[in-house]
């Protein structure tokens, strides 16, 4: 992930206004974020919490969406679509977003299931269990970040480009 400035993220939201941009609580601890270690930028609102922001590069330009959680809960455990790990440590739950431009102001929305607190990041870069003798686990690793990055760039472009 590219390292950000305040400006740079408040401007890279494809389907929030202004205000909403101008009002989003930063992600905690900002200005220290480990960026080589994150796939995409992923955080909840501490003032609203059903409501999150990822921000991935495309082309080398910083693209964010404004996501919602869904008040409802999945009735069984749901896998992440994004890191789609089966040994989550950790909640997974519907966000929905309203997609940029007319679309989005057209009231067309998208929905995905994804890690609770956008732990996707780290989720990879855990060692995965191994699978079989001579199971390369190194390589196993590095196509699951290569993956959640593919999963979130498409999510995002199909959110930027209504499709």
């Amino acid at each position: 992930m590219l390292p950000l400035t305040e400006k740079d993220l408040r401007g890279s939201f494809v389907n929030a206004s202004l205000r909403e941009r101008t009002a989003l609580t930063l992600p905690p601890e900002f200005a220290s974020l480990a960026w080589d270690n994150l796939d995409y930028l992923g955080w909840r609102d501490r003032k609203l919490p059903n409501v999150g922001y990822v921000v991935i590069a495309l082309d080398s330009v910083p693209v964010g969406v404004m996501v919602r959680r869904a008040d409802s809960k999945p009735r069984s455990r749901a896998q992440c679509s994004w890191c789609e790990d089966v040994h989550l440590p950790n909640d997974v739950v519907l966000f929905s977003v309203k997609r940029a431009g007319q679309a989005g102001r057209n009231g067309d929305t998208m929905a995905t299931f994804v890690c609770a607190e956008f732990e996707c990041s780290a989720n990879v870069r855990k060692r995965p269990p191994v699978a079989y003798v001579g199971f390369d686990v190194e390589a196993a690793r590095q196509r699951r970040i290569t993956t959640l990055g593919e999963h979130v760039r498409r999510f995002v472009r199909s959110v930027r480009d209504g499709t």
